[in-house]
C-alpha cells in the first residue's frame, strides 16, 4: 500500500503518518535532499564528475503509474524499441502486447483499469470466511487450526479498522465545521481578530481547550490544515471504508486472472499512468526528474530512463503483480528496481522472494521502502521483506530504506519512519520532497516511500559514471560511504525517546553521493591497477 493517512482527534489534534502535500513550493525544502548537511551532498558529488562522461541506466519504477507526459520527465521515460505502439500485436514477444513504456498489472485488455483495492487482510478474511464463518472450532483437524487462527485474527483486525475509520467520517465533518468557527473563537480568546502565526506562537493559554485552539489556529495559518486537506483524507478515508476493509467488494474482478495462480499472466494492459499517478509520478521525479531547469525538484540520476510498471492499487498490492512485475523489470533491461509500497500480510512470499532471487541472479538491485508506520520490522514485518522466515540469509542485492529528515539534531530519523537493526539497511531523505506529481504539477510529499528512489536514484548514477563496477560494488560503496549517525541520541520514530541513531539499522548512516563518488573513484583505481 502506497498511502497513509492524517489521524485526527477531536481531543488530541495530531497530524499523523506520511503523505501530507501541499501545493506551494516552499524554498526552504526545495532540493535539500540534494544539498549538505542531512542531505546526500548530490551537488558536490557531479562537481566532482564533471569531466566524466555517463551511460544510460533503466531505472524500474513499480508504483501506482507514472505520467509519461510530465514536462520535468521528458526524455527520461524508457522506450521499448522492440515494440511498435499501437498495433495490437506482440512485437518483440515477450508477452505483453505494446507494452513500449511499460507495463500495467492492474487492467485488463479492454483498456479498464483497477484503481481502489482491498488490503491483504481483507482477501484473506473473504477467502477464510467461506471455510470458517460459523463453523465449531472443536471440529477443526490440526492441520486446519493455524488457518482458523489466522481468519480470526484478520476478522477482528478489519472490523476494529472500520470502526476506526467510520468514526473518523463522523470527525472530519466536525472539524470542517469547526475551521469555520476557529478565527471568531481565537480572535475572542486572544482579543485580537486579525491575529498572525506570530501572534499565535506568542500566544500561551493555560486552560487544555484553548491551547487546543490554539494548535488549531496554528495548523489553519501555516497551511497544514486546510479545506481541501480535509476534503482529500474524507476522500482516503471513504476508500478505506469502502474498499480497502469491504470484504464484499472483489478487486480482481475487473481484472479477471486467478491471483493465486502464478502461471496465469495473460493480463494486464500497456497504460502505464492509469487512473492515479500521483505517488509513482513522484518518485519517478525523485529519481530522474530533469536536473538544473528550475521546475520543481531536480532528480537525483541524471542519465536514467524510467520504465513505468503499474502494480501498485489505492490498497495493497496483490503478491503476484509484484512478482511479474519484477520479472518484467528484470526481463526488460531495468538495472535498479524501487519498490515505494508495503503491507502486513503476503499470503504468496516463496513466489514474490523467487521474483527477488531472480532480479539478484542478474545482477538488478531491488530498493525497498522500509513502511510508514513508525515499527520495528525486525519484529514488525512489512512486506516484501529482506529476510523471510524461509531464507537462510539476505539476498545480495536488496537494500530496505528508512526515512530521514533535514534535522541532524534529535529529529534526523522521520518521526513515521519504520526501522530495524536487522532488517533496514540505511535511511535516506523522505522528509518534506518537493518533486513531480501528474499533469506536470509539483507536490510536497512525505513517506520512505520518497526515501527510498532516492537510494535507486544513487544507485543508476553511480551505474551510469562507472559502468565497470557490478551492481554488488555499488550497492556496498553506497553503504560503506554512507555517513554515519551512531553515538548522536535522535528521537526513536513513534516515541519522545532518544536513542542511538546506530540501533536504527543496520549502518546507522544516511546515504551520501559525495562520499559514495569518492569510494567509486578509489575502488575504480584500485580495479584498474588489478
Amino acid at each position: 500500500m502506497k498511502k497513509r493517512f492524517i489521524r485526527l482527534s477531536l481531543v488530541v489534534f495530531t497530524f499523523g503518518i506520511t503523505n501530507l502535500f501541499y501545493a506551494q513550493e516552499n524554498k526552504e525544502i526545495l532540493n535539500w535532499y540534494n544539498g549538505k548537511g542531512p542531505g546526500m551532498e548530490t551537488e558536490k558529488a557531479y562537481k566532482m564528475l564533471k569531466k566524466r562522461k555517463s551511460s544510460t541506466v533503466v531505472v524500474a519504477v513499480i508504483d501506482s503509474g507514472v505520467d509519461i507526459e510530465h514536462k520535468d520527465l521528458q526524455g527520461k521515460i524508457w522506450v521499448n524499441k522492440n515494440e511498435i505502439p499501437k498495433n495490437g500485436i506482440d512485437d518483440d514477444k515477450n508477452g505483453y502486447i505494446d507494452d513500449v513504456n511499460g507495463w500495467s498489472f492492474l487492467g485488463n485488455s479492454k483498456g479498464e483499469n483497477l484503481n481502489e483495492a482491498n488490503l491483504e487482510k481483507t482477501r484473506i478474511l473473504r477467502d477464510l470466511s467461506k471455510k470458517f464463518d460459523g463453523v465449531d472450532p472443536a471440529t477443526l483437524g490440526s492441520s486446519e487450526k493455524e488457518s482458523y487462527e489466522l481468519y480470526l485474527k484478520v476478522k477482528e483486525e478489519v472490523a476494529a479498522e472500520l470502526d476506526n475509520y467510520t468514526s473518523y467520517l463522523g470527525q472530519m465533518d466536525m472539524i470542517a465545521m469547526m475551521m469555520e468557527q476557529v478565527p471568531s473563537m481565537v480572535g475572542t480568546a486572544m482579543g485580537k481578530t486579525d491575529y498572525t502565526l506570530k501572534d499565535l506562537e506568542k500566544w500561551n493559554p493555560t486552560d487544555e481547550q484553548n491551547q487546543q485552539l490554539k494548535q488549531f489556529a496554528m495548523a489553519m495559518k501555516t497551511g497544514e490544515l486546510t479545506p481541501e486537506v480535509i476534503a482529500e483524507q474524507k476522500t482516503q478515508i471513504e476508500q478505506m471504508v469502502n474498499f480497502n476493509l469491504n470484504v464484499e467488494f472483489d478487486d480482481r474482478a475487473l481484472i479477471g486472472d486467478n491471483p493465486h495462480d502464478f502461471s496465469d499472466t495473460k493480463y494486464g494492459n500497456p497504460d502505464v499512468e492509469g487512473p492515479d499517478a500521483l505517488h509513482g509520478t513522484h518518485v519517478g521525479g525523485i529519481i530522474g526528474a530533469i536536473r538544473g531547469n528550475n521546475l520543481g525538484g531536480d532528480g537525483v540520476a541524471e542519465n536514467v530512463l524510467l520504465m513505468a510498471v503499474r502494480a501498485v492499487p489505492n490498497g495493497d498490492e496483490a503478491d503476484k503483480d509484484i512478482a511479474l512485475a519484477v520479472r518484467y523489470a528484470v526481463d526488460n533491461g531495468a538495472k535498479v528496481i524501487n519498490m515505494s509500497f508495503g503491507k502486513g500480510y503476503s499470503p504468496h512470499q516463496k513466489e514474490v522472494f523467487d521474483a527477488f532471487r531472480y532480479a539478484d541472479s542478474k545482477g538488478v538491485l531491488l530498493v525497498h521502502a522500509a513502511g510508514n508506520d513508525n515499527a520495528d520490522v525486525d519484529s514488525n514485518p512489512n512486506f516484501p521483506t529482506s529476510l523471510y522466515s524461509f531464507q537462510q540469509e539476505k539476498l545480495d542485492l536488496f537494500l530496505t530504506i528508512g526515512a530521514s529528515t533535514r534535522f541532524s539534531k534529535e529529529k534526523l530519523a522521520a518521526s513515521f519512519s519504520n526501522y530495524g537493526q536487522t532488517k533496514v539497511d540505511v535511511f535516506a531523505p523522505g522528509f518534506e520532497i518537493y518533486n513531480s506529481v501528474p499533469q506536470s504539477a509539483y507536490k510536497q510529499l512525505q513517506g520512505t516511500s520518497m526515501a527510498a528512489p532516492m537510494v535507486a536514484g544513487v544507485a543508476a548514477m553511480l551505474q551510469s559514471y562507472f559502468p565497470t563496477l557490478s551492481m554488488n560494488e555499488i550497492k556496498d560503496v553506497m553503504l560503506k560511504s554512507a555517513k554515519s549517525y551512531k553515538g548522536t541520541k535522535q528521537i526513536k520514530p513513534g516515541s519522545e525517546d532518544l536513542i542511538d541513531f546506530g540501533t536504527l539499522s543496520t549502518t546507522g548512516a544516511v546515504i551520501n553521493v559525495k562520499n559514495a563518488v569518492k569510494m567509486c573513484l578509489a575502488l575504480e583505481k584500485t580495479k584498474a591497477v588489478k
